[in-house]
């Protein structure tokens, strides 16, 4: 069955954390080969992480490395990475969880935010005062 809407884009880190993965490398491995394949003693499995993670995004010239150690078209790549950036420009600003915390008014108004629980403001969990968490 085919859904009728396209699967999202992917960015970088989830391509290459599915990628290597599917090879079986580990983060440690796909930099050791990162490093012989390109001469560059640089890349460590930190940096890999963090390229994972979404924390950095790895640089042109990695990329091209990274295409080569896991056969992966270098154009893929680009276009992860393209997604990434996107992503890191305008977040989503939908909640995670239903913790959620929205600034009253009156705090943006005075500059001073006052914290309140999103359930507190819909009034659906009973939460008193004390569960405010004021600032200032």
């Amino acid at each position: 069955m085919t859904r009728p809407w396209p699967d999202p884009p992917e960015s970088i880190g989830a391509l290459l954390a599915r990628v290597r993965t599917g090879a079986g490398k580990s983060q440690l491995r796909l930099a050791e080969l990162l490093c012989a394949a390109s001469g560059t003693p640089t890349v460590t499995r930190h940096e890999v992480s963090r390229w994972e993670r979404g924390q950095r995004l790895p640089s042109a010239y990695w990329l091209g490395w990274l295409a080569v150690v896991l056969d992966v078209p270098l154009d893929d790549l680009e276009r992860a990475t393209a997604t990434a950036r996107r992503q890191r420009a305008a977040p989503d600003l939908a909640p995670a969880n239903d913790n959620w915390l929205v600034l009253s008014p009156r705090a943006v108004w005075r500059r001073r935010p006052r914290v309140v629980p999103l359930r507190e403001r819909l009034g659906t969990s009973g939460a008193g005062p004390q569960d405010r968490a004021e600032c200032g």
